[in-house]
């Protein structure tokens, strides 16, 4: 029996339409999960070889979001993010053949032994299935997240920005093209369609065909996608990361770290938002690192005992509110205050981190050691930046993003972190009595 589904309320049809996407990449991970590491490195390198092949084409839609931004009054900030030139597209192209490089995890076996009666246990990394990945701005985590699942066994549904809306359409028509020639499902990546919340809303609601979303933006998206799906989610990003220097740290190396924590890199959530000196160095550390953060045109919001340090170094200041305890600033903005014990550090820490990373500048081994037993986050930096907190950095060839939260991913997310695991038992014919 048919029915006419022409009348049927557009919100419906947009269901419909994520829905049937959804399926189809159901429907692409079962190939996808059977997958050689061979196809799968092959499918991925000819995505790459495309993206290269087809940069006009890509580059001509990405001038559509571009004009686009422009009449919208979109900050040049934005909008360079947003733009793909030749060069940028040869540098995603490259990365996804970096991806190709990287160790499969599909198979690996995570434990092994056999029991006592004969049973042989092997807890094995598989595929998770479908990943909905939810973004904003960036067109190049289009090409990244396609290559990760891809290379991980999954099928992905990709969800940007509509600022990139038309990018991203070409981006995707590319790889899809190189897949289906590679000999692979075509369908496991595939572009969430329309560009309203509300699709979104359909995505996070797929549960049952989508297996997992990681929503990787600002704080407002990352809460939008934790609080209205019904799709587990891994929450990514949002980085209130702190820098204590600690009364027993060396000068040189606390100026270096902070100011390298704070200003080499503004725009991303590994980037310190609060300082927290203790007392008892304070005399010693601040005028010079009050200095060195002036020069980069850092604004402290400190609290009252920061104030005359402030002002003695002649630097932007500001009186701290819990606002800014809380804020991520993405700018020249850094939080500071005095504390007068590490366990006071500890404290402001655990009210107002967001368990991204926390580093300690100390050469006291006894201090480390409480700070790292002290901090709940992710990532725990022992006299080192918190820039460090990155895939790249750790030596994973790269990430789908950086985990907040403590459910089987945390911290920088490889290829083993798209993975779930299967026990595998094997028997001779055993039967439990």
């Amino acid at each position: 029996m048919s029915h006419d589904t022409s009348a049927a309320p557009a919100g419906d049809a947009d269901r419909a339409a994520v829905l049937d996407t959804a399926r189809r990449a159901k429907d692409a991970a079962v190939a996808l999960a059977t997958a050689s590491r061979a196809a799968k490195d092959a499918a991925v390198v000819a995505m790459a070889d495309a993206l290269v092949a087809e940069t006009p084409r890509i580059v001509a839609a990405n001038a559509l979001d571009l004009a686009r931004a422009r009449a919208n009054g979109t900050s040049e900030a934005l909008i360079d993010r947003l733009t793909l030139t030749p060069d940028r597209i040869a540098d995603i192209a490259e990365a996804l053949r970096s991806v190709a490089e990287l160790p499969d995890p599909v198979g690996e076996v995570v434990r092994g032994y056999t029991l006592p009666n004969g049973l042989e246990i092997r807890q094995v990394r598989v595929p998770m299935g479908v990943i909905g990945i939810v973004y904003e701005a960036r067109p190049n985590v289009t090409v990244d997240a396609a290559g990760l699942c891809l290379k991980s066994g999954n099928a992905v549904l990709l969800r940007g920005s509509s600022s990139a809306y038309d990018s991203n359409l070409a981006l995707v028509a590319v790889m899809q093209d190189a897949l289906a020639a590679s000999g692979l499902p075509r369908d496991g990546v595939q572009l969430v369609p329309g560009t309203s919340h509300e699709a979104v809303k359909h995505l996070m609601t797929a549960r049952g065909l989508v297996d997992l979303l990681i929503p990787r933006g600002g704080a407002d998206l990352i809460r939008s996608v934790v609080e209205e799906s019904t799709v587990p989610v891994i929450e990514t990003g949002v980085g209130n990361c702190h820098v204590y220097i600690d009364a027993a740290a060396d000068i040189d190396k606390a100026v270096a770290i902070l100011v390298n924590s704070k200003t080499q890199r503004v725009s991303v959530c590994n980037a310190a938002e609060t300082v927290l000196v203790h007392a008892g160095i304070a005399d010693a550390f601040l005028p010079a690192a009050l200095a060195a953060l002036q020069e980069r045109g850092v604004t402290i919001h400190g609290d009252a005992r920061m104030r005359p340090y402030a002002e003695a170094a002649g630097i932007p200041f500001a009186a701290a509110t819990d606002v800014d305890w809380a804020e991520e600033y993405y700018s020249l903005d850094l939080a500071a205050a005095l504390v007068d014990s590490l366990d006071d550090a500890l404290r402001h820490i655990r009210r107002w981190s967001s368990g991204h990373t926390e580093a300690i500048v100390t050469d006291s081994v006894e201090a480390s050691r409480r700070f790292i037993a002290g901090c709940d986050s992710a990532a725990v930096m022992v006299n080192a930046s918190t820039r460090f907190t990155d895939g790249g950095e750790f030596g994973f060839g790269a990430e789908i993003g950086i985990s907040t939260q403590k459910l089987h991913a945390r911290g920088p997310m490889g290829l083993p972190e798209l993975t779930s695991t299967t026990y595998v038992v094997t028997g001779a014919g055993h039967i439990r009595g």
